[in-house]
């Protein structure tokens, strides 16, 4: 009866993924066929009369890509570091510790992920600007872990809530401090929800133009989301040039996906058969 429902289930993730890669691939099909045949045969693969690579020229010779990849690459990476970090932090006091103000506490953390950072967008460029902060791969950081963070702490506290106390008991009884309880305990039990919180923080980050465009828009700190834009005129787009960057941006982030897909899937499917 087991095996029904885990055969479902993989079933049931197989579609989903195969619906969540079909623009991928019709992003990456249509970078390698010429203007006009990206309009006249979309959903076509790219043939002798079609293929077209003008698009990966235009990119490669029009503006800094590498450096706006590295620049998407770094603020992704040390943003979602610091928002795990943490925000399982933050979660692990919550779920382990009683204290007055606890729920407040949990409260206040949940508002921050019914209300949008963005609405509070000229306050955080003030204080950017007095902190000297603008056109940095600082601030952005900081503006990604501070949005972060809620979503975190919601979801690991209540996958914390469920770990064993006899567990920590023990461990506290062997003389091992709340630090290596948390590091060396805690932390490889919740790696499945860690994993899952990743790849749904990661993405609106490396996706995000509002930031990058208010708070670091010089040319040595452009995100990959940012730098796109130049091939996006008013009256003109250049198509070819603007699926090429979309199919090269596409790498970095599918890499940092497949590193938590194992771990995404397992959090998933938890509870789910048994």
């Amino acid at each position: 009866m087991s095996r029904r429902p885990r055969l479902l289930t993989h079933l049931a993730l197989i579609l989903w993924t195969l619906i969540a890669l079909f623009p991928v691939w019709l992003v990456i099909i249509n970078s390698m066929k010429s203007r006009r045949a990206i309009f006249a045969e979309p959903l076509a693969l790219p043939g002798p009369k079609s293929f077209d690579l003008v698009g990966y020229q235009t990119v490669l010779k029009q503006g800094d890509f590498l450096l706006y990849v590295q620049n998407s690459l770094i603020v992704t990476v040390v943003s979602l570091a610091l928002v795990l970090l943490f925000g399982a932090m933050a979660a692990f006091a919550l779920a382990e510790y009683r204290f007055r103000g606890n729920r407040l506490m949990g409260l206040y953390l949940a508002l921050g992920i019914m209300i949008p950072i963005r609405l509070g967008t000229v306050a955080i460029l003030q204080g950017m600007v007095a902190t000297g902060l603008v056109n940095t791969r600082i601030a952005l950081i900081l503006v990604y872990t501070a949005q972060g963070i809620p979503l975190c702490v919601f979801i690991l506290s209540e996958f914390m809530r469920g770990l064993s106390d006899d567990l920590k008991n023990a461990a506290r009884i062997d003389g091992l401090s709340e630090y290596a309880i948390f590091f060396r305990i805690i932390l490889p039990l919740v790696r499945p929800a860690m994993a899952t919180v990743a790849v749904f923080t990661m993405i609106p980050i490396w996706n995000d133009l509002w930031f990058p465009l208010i708070l670091a828009p010089a040319e040595a700190v452009k995100t990959i989301t940012l730098g796109t834009q130049v091939f996006l005129g008013q009256f003109v787009t250049n198509w070819n040039a603007v699926l090429a960057a979309l199919t090269l941006a596409i790498g970095p982030v599918l890499v940092l996906y497949l590193i938590f897909s194992r771990q995404l899937i397992r959090g998933i499917t938890a509870g789910a058969v048994k």
